[in-house]
């Protein structure tokens, strides 16, 4: 078989920053921070007090009927690929050739914890009927399976933080190896809870920057002290090229190929030579049938942990060799937070932003940048990217040693 080349035809995303992709993508190139103070009480209970929550609930976007039977993360996964399906042109496709891939790093983890506390206030009969479809990871991509009547395949991989990634990564290979021609692929988290912060926090993996949290989140600032947790997710629509062309739809580039490794070093400790990271990479642009030579852009996983964020960039600067001083680095966390199983997916939106408009959005926040960071990192103001056919990497790893790499390419 012929290799079938995918398309991005839609984009649809719920953020820190905005309520879709138009004014989230605004808010990233102005650099302007998602990270506020939390309201609820129980952010005294623990070191940390503040998240990246979503800029629009989703009650301002769904009904409130529909969204009693679904989880925060569901509801974002409709939010999210309704816009994208629209932008797609919403369009007519057999559904036995139309697949979801939405992954969840964690799934229906408020659904659960407040169940239990009402089954601890008011005994069985206190908890939902909807309490397991609400829980499970797979509820955000089965509503969205169900909403379009997909009948190719609804898939959830779960690799946490590289599951958004590894979904688009999933859809890419169901549209190349011919079971869908359309896949809605993408990732949403909603963990903004006290119980996954405690366990974040005692793990020390999150910033205490309590008295200034929009400043919190700084990738590859020496005095970098962890994540900030996000929520939301991002949803794309990608497409067989000729079926594409076919109907006329609106092509953003092309996902050209992807890369995937595993560690096998830590749980939750990345492979401080990363040398992980530079297989997926290499493995990404052989995938591609790209070189180093042909990438301009990369957004990095870059989380602001201490041990993280070096590690990754020494492997990128290992991987790309001396092509490395050529590719301009963003990492978006700085403004939005860390989304978890949302990460990858929304990241990959914004390296499509980024090749459509040929810009990089800025990292904020790196007031001193660390010494062993090398690569060249995109601080403070976009950076025009160069005319021509380019390429670009969206980079995310996730607690198990998961690393996915993502290639996209203009046409």
């Amino acid at each position: 078989m012929s290799q079938r080349r995918v398309v991005v035809t839609g984009l649809g995303a719920t953020t820190p920053l905005g309520g879709d992709v138009a004014s989230t993508w605004a808010a990233l190139l102005a650099g302007k921070s998602g990270v506020r103070l939390l309201t609820e009480d129980w952010r005294e209970l623990l070191p940390v007090h503040f998240a990246a929550r979503v800029a629009m609930e989703p009650a301002d976007q769904m009904e409130r009927v529909e969204m009693r039977r679904l989880d925060r993360s569901e509801q974002f996964a409709l939010v999210a690929s309704r816009e994208a399906w629209k932008d797609a042109g919403s369009p007519e496709v057999d559904k036995e050739r139309l697949g979801v891939v939405i992954a969840s790093g964690i799934g229906g983890v408020i659904t659960l914890l407040d169940q239990f506390d009402n089954l601890k206030e008011k005994g069985a009969r206190g908890v939902s009927p909807h309490t397991v479809p609400m829980l499970m990871p797979n509820g955000p991509a089965a509503n969205v399976g169900l909403e379009l009547q997909a009948r190719a395949g609804v898939h959830t991989p779960v690799s946490a933080c590289a599951s958004g990634a590894e979904a688009v990564g999933y859809a890419l290979e169901m549209i190349r190896t011919n079971r869908a021609d359309i896949i809605v692929s993408g990732g949403v988290e909603a963990a903004i809870h006290q119980l996954p912060m405690a366990g974040f926090a005692a793990m020390k993996a999150l910033s205490t920057r309590n008295d200034a949290p929009e400043r919190a989140s700084r990738p590859y600032d020496a005095d970098r002290d962890g994540f900030v947790l996000g929520e939301g997710g991002g949803v794309l629509v990608l497409e067989e090229y000729e079926h594409a062309k076919a109907r006329g739809a609106k092509i953003y580039c092309e996902l050209v190929g992807q890369g995937l490794s595993s560690d096998g070093y830590h749980i939750a400790a990345p492979d401080p030579d990363g040398s992980g990271v530079q297989r997926a990479i290499k493995f990404a642009l052989a995938n591609a049938n790209l070189s180093t030579k042909d990438i301009v852009h990369l957004n990095a996983h870059a989380t602001s942990t201490p041990a993280g964020d070096v590690a990754e960039a020494n492997a990128l600067r290992l991987a790309l060799g001396k092509d490395a001083d050529h590719v301009a680095v963003s990492a978006t966390k700085s403004m939005t937070g860390h989304l978890l199983g949302g990460a990858g997916a929304i990241e990959s939106v914004f390296i499509v932003k980024a090749l459509q408009e040929r810009i990089a959005p800025p990292t904020i926040n790196i007031e001193n940048l660390d010494p062993a960071v090398t690569i060249d990192v995109v601080r403070d103001q976009p950076r025009k990217l160069p005319d021509g056919q380019i390429a670009a990497l969206n980079d995310s790893f996730g607690f198990g040693g998961h690393n996915v790499v993502l290639a996209f390419a203009t046409l």
